[in-house]
């Protein structure tokens, strides 16, 4: 199971024991009375400080980190001592945020382990903070699922497959019994017709078993009165 949280303030924010989330002062920082000619400059001098500002994927307590300032707020502390003062204290407390959040995802029932986590600063000084985590760091849970599901559509298909071929089966002797039917119908008709002549018959059979017809001539010809049968032709 995984799971993100999203969560915006301004400072910085840690969970307590209780999962609530409350407010922590930043730690203190000097100000800073430099005066720098671009954006640029500003941020190589803050990335000397914190090392994890705007340089993509960081490791923090383990866990893949990001740490991105929008350059318009950089624009803005770098003209404005208080907004400075402010960056730099939420820079230097992300390290400590990162932790008292590994720390309290431990606690979790299931002891979640975090995946990844995220800190944006938007132009006016807000603070996003995006985070993930797993019961299944090392994707054993995953793989069992998958393996049970494929197991189950093999099943199923493999019972479909059965069905079919039981049908098929089923219908290949009904279709071998109809043709048995028809032949012996075919074999036993017949037609007895009065002839030219009193007591004159003709009997006629059809079939491709002698021994059937035969049977069928014999009962034809029982059939006829005993009055009626001299002189009369079998044709076969």
């Amino acid at each position: 199971m995984s799971m993100e949280i999203n969560n915006t303030y301004s400072g910085y924010a840690v969970a307590n024991d209780t999962g609530a989330t409350q407010t922590k002062a930043c730690s203190k920082v000097e100000a800073d009375n430099r005066s720098y000619s671009n954006v640029a400059e500003y941020t190589q001098y803050l990335q000397q400080k914190y090392s994890y500002m705007n340089t993509g994927t960081t490791s923090m307590q383990g866990v893949p980190t990001t740490v991105s300032v929008s350059g318009a707020f950089l624009k803005k502390c770098m003209n404005d001592p208080e907004k400075a003062k402010y960056l730099e204290e939420n820079l230097k407390a992300i390290p400590d945020c990162m932790k008292s959040l590994v720390n309290y995802t431990r606690t979790m029932p299931g002891s979640p382990v975090m995946t990844y986590s995220s800190y944006t600063i938007d132009e006016n000084g807000n603070i996003t903070w995006m985070g993930g985590c797993t019961n299944d760091p090392d994707g054993k849970i995953a793989r069992e699922n998958a393996k049970r599901k494929a197991e189950e559509k093999k099943a199923a298909e493999e019972k479909t497959a059965k069905k079919r071929a039981e049908k098929k089966a089923e219908e290949e002797i009904a279709a071998e019994r109809r043709i048995e039917k028809q032949a012996a119908k075919r074999e036993a008709a017949g037609r007895i017709t009065e002839g030219r002549n009193a007591g004159e018959y003709i009997v006629t059979i059809t079939g491709t078993n002698m021994k059937n017809i035969m049977r069928s001539v014999t009962a034809r010809v029982s059939g006829i009165p005993t009055s009626s049968t001299s002189g009369f032709d079998i044709k076969a």
